[in-house]
């Protein structure tokens, strides 16, 4: 049984075809600059990679020749369309119209664009994804998993805005919440690696990469997660501003006559580290500047990293304790300084780094000392295999 799992961006197309048989990647990649005369495609298959550029106009073409690399070139996996069973799809969000995954038909189709305004890039992208899917493979299933998914166990307090409830009635402005797949893969492999039923434990999951987003699990479950009605919301991130005085907005719209598209590009791609730093979105150029003394730098990490550690001592109130904290994603699983500066700050709660164990890259480990009272690790996410899983699960 193999399963093509597509994570659709507005430019990008990422991928991976997974045998289920048992779970190993056939081959994976990402298709950037989409719509771009200097599209390229980065496809990895048997330990190479390959880097090819071949304009792409839409996702569309970007998936034809996603296809021939999987079945045509020198390097195919696959003899034919016919050895991949189905096609898993990212869908970021799913409002309160779909929470648990679905098996995609038109009226899911139109659903997704209905509710694409809360998630406007990432569900727009999602739909032409499926769309090219269902005509280029029209006799495939196609599956949909969404990110705020994992999040609809949040109970009405902390999921309701302190605003007129009628917005929440007419509009459904609410946290919805993101990065679903990531918080419930890494929240159960962390109780795996423990020996310990996730049900038994207090997990703060830190999904830290150019999104960012921390989620409370408690018992499995996720009770408060930091995104909101929108991917925007909650820590500072590496170019979105995360929470913010309501009013910032307001006032600078009515200063500078700031359109609501233009104010939408800055908080999301002009703020966070990048808007604080004026270095870049990439903390590994930031860290580079810091440690020259650029004191823009250096005081965006901070902020940066306060700002995380706030958001888990948060969290050790909404569960009523902690009893491990996990980092993922690109930064989170990667840049060591991050992560010592954010344990730092969470001393007083018993929190204790093992400095040398703290020092690895993209692996899976505990990184707290024995005598830490919070239980720390790495553990890369696989979100991919969380929606290839989901997907079987509703084709068998």
């Amino acid at each position: 049984m193999k399963i093509l799992v597509l994570n659709c961006g507005s430019s990008s197309l990422k991928y991976q075809l997974i045998d289920m048989e048992n779970e190993s990647v056939i081959a994976k990649g990402n298709y950037e600059r989409i719509g771009d005369p200097k599209a390229f495609i980065t496809h990895k298959v048997n330990g190479e990679k390959y880097v090819i550029e071949n304009a792409a106009p839409s996702h569309k073409e970007a998936l034809e020749f996603i296809i021939k690399q999987l079945t045509e070139a020198e390097y195919a996996v696959v003899g034919s369309l016919d050895e991949i069973n189905a096609i898993g799809h990212r869908v970021v969000q799913g409002a309160e119209k779909y929470a648990d995954p679905i098996i995609i038909d038109d009226s899911v189709v139109a659903g997704i664009k209905e509710v694409a305004d809360l998630a406007p890039v990432h569900n727009m992208a999602a739909a032409m994804g499926i769309e090219a899917c269902r005509n280029l493979m029209p006799n495939k299933p196609n599956v949909a998993v969404f990110d705020n998914g994992f999040h609809k166990t949040i109970p009405e307090e902390r999921f309701l805005y302190p605003i007129p409830y009628h917005y929440y009635r007419d509009y459904k402005i609410r946290k919805y919440g993101f990065h679903g797949t990531s918080h419930s893969y890494v929240s159960k492999r962390v109780a795996e690696i423990m020996n310990k039923p996730v049900e038994s434990l207090k997990t703060i999951v830190c999904h830290i990469g150019q999104g960012a987003s921390l989620c409370a699990v408690d018992g499995g479950k996720s009770v408060d997660t930091s995104m909101g009605l929108t991917p925007l919301g909650g820590i500072m991130m590496c170019a979105r501003s995360g929470d913010l005085d309501p009013s910032i907005v307001t006032f600078l719209m009515k200063k500078e006559n700031i359109a609501p598209e233009d104010m939408d590009k800055i908080l999301n791609k002009e703020s966070g580290l990048l808007g604080m730093s004026g270095v870049s979105s990439d903390v590994r150029d930031v860290e580079a500047a810091a440690a020259e003394g650029n004191e823009r730098a250096i005081v965006a990490l901070k902020a940066y990293d306060l700002n995380i550690a706030q958001y888990i001592a948060k969290y050790a109130v909404s569960m009523g304790g902690i009893d491990t904290i996990v980092f993922t994603a690109g930064v989170g699983e990667n840049q060591y300084n991050r992560r010592a500066s954010i344990c730092e700050k969470l001393e007083f709660l018993g929190v204790k780094l093992d400095n040398e164990k703290n020092k690895i890259k993209g692996e899976e480990v505990q990184i707290s000392a024995p005598d830490s009272k919070i239980k720390v690790f790495v553990v890369p996410t696989n979100e991919e295999l969380v929606i290839a899983r989901e997907t079987l699960k509703l084709i068998k």
